[in-house]
């Protein structure tokens, strides 16, 4: 199978696992990298060995170049990967797709339209945490899947990040931060999501950044900071849904799948790794019990999904971390906040199938450099 030749625009702190996935996989090769701060690109350059710094506009306009990988701000999603579809490339970005669904929709109609293909993050769901507890729910043994809770929670990103900005402006808040990881999660588990209910919440105008190097500055907040859903899916199954930036800390179960014969613990979505346990109703302890994970998905590590974008272009391989999925967790948060806004229910229109499991032993092409983790 050739490489495809990847372009990287954004070299901020997310693109260091994606340089490094460059190096590791065989089926990626990374040729050229953009960012507004060219110093900052030509740094990463040198690190990586990636050859050419170039303007977002001339990497688009590379015909060397298959895919363009969008890491920039959440908020420019949209317009960067629309940008690289019109300019006849392949496009990846990291969660969300966009920021809104109408861009959503525009770059889905472009992609079919000019016949090229679309991935999203979050990649996390093809490693052997998530994919082990969806083997345990094809098995049925935690019988057919009744409900869900998925908690995540924290007093922000102000605290840690350098450039917190993002998370507080269009495109951002917790929902759309880290809703991506369990919705995504939650579509791969238990299919695909027919209506959603939300409330949201933003208590507070103003951050103040507690990291370096801006310590002490105060940025605006112009989106909701916490906020709970109601997922209701096809299957009948019913979840909870909770992300905030507002919560010092918390008790709560982090993921949960609950079953007619059992309760599904389930590994942090946040992570490709993970042991998943179970609470099953004819254990005659009535202990939680360990999932042994017989799966090996060798140097899984985030940038992944690019391999599975990769794969998908150069054979019959199902593309699992689509756009088509992309696009159903992003219809389903913007559809939780308007339903906050409106007080009503919010149908999904998107079509989106439920992706088929990975094949045990995926990736199958880790270079040399994937060999020491």
């Amino acid at each position: 199978m050739e490489s495809a030749t990847l372009g990287i625009i954004g070299c901020g702190a997310i693109s260091d696992v994606y340089f490094e996935a460059g190096n590791r996989f065989d089926a990626l090769d990374i040729v050229a990298c953009a960012d507004l701060d060219t110093e900052r690109a030509e740094s990463k350059a040198d690190e990586y060995g990636v050859p050419r710094v170039l303007p977002t506009e001339d990497l688009l306009a590379d015909p060397e170049i298959d895919v363009a990988v969008v890491l920039t701000p959440a908020g420019t999603h949209g317009d960067l990967v629309s940008a690289a579809l019109q300019a006849g490339k392949h496009a990846y970005t990291e969660k969300p797709l966009a920021a809104t669904k109408d861009e959503g929709e525009a770059i889905l109609e472009t992609a079919a339209e000019r016949g090229l293909t679309v991935g999203v993050a979050p990649d996390t769901v093809l490693g052997t945490g998530i994919q082990t507890c969806r083997d345990l729910i094809d098995e049925d043994r935690i019988g057919d899947p009744v409900g869900a809770t998925a908690f995540w929670s924290n007093h922000g990103h102000e605290h840690w990040h350098p450039d917190p900005d993002g998370f507080y402006a269009e495109g951002g808040g917790p929902l759309f931060d880290m809703g991506p990881y369990y919705l995504t999660s939650l579509v791969t588990l238990l299919g695909p999501i027919q209506s959603v209910a939300g409330t949201a919440n933003t208590p507070f105008e103003e951050r103040e950044i507690t990291s370096e190097p801006r310590r002490g500055e105060r940025i605006p907040v112009s989106v909701p900071t916490h906020e709970t859903a109601v997922v209701t899916f096809e299957n009948g199954a019913t979840g909870t849904l909770l992300t905030s930036f507002d919560v010092w800390e918390s008790e709560l179960p982090g993921f949960e799948i609950y079953g007619t014969e059992g309760t599904l613990s389930v590994t942090n979505p946040n992570r490709f790794d993970g042991t998943p346990r179970v609470h099953l109703s004819d254990d005659d302890d009535g202990e939680w019990r360990e999932v042994t994970v017989e799966r090996d998905h060798p140097g899984q590590q985030r940038g992944l999904g690019l391999v599975d974008l990769a794969y998908s272009l150069d054979s019959d391989w199902d593309h699992r971390t689509s756009g088509d999925l992309g696009f159903h967790v992003l219809e389903a948060m913007d559809g939780i906040r308007e339903s906050a806004e409106e007080g009503a229910y919010v149908q999904l229109s998107a079509q989106c199938e439920r992706p088929p499991s990975v094949p045990d032993g995926f990736p199958t092409d880790v270079g040399p450099a994937g060999d020491a983790e």
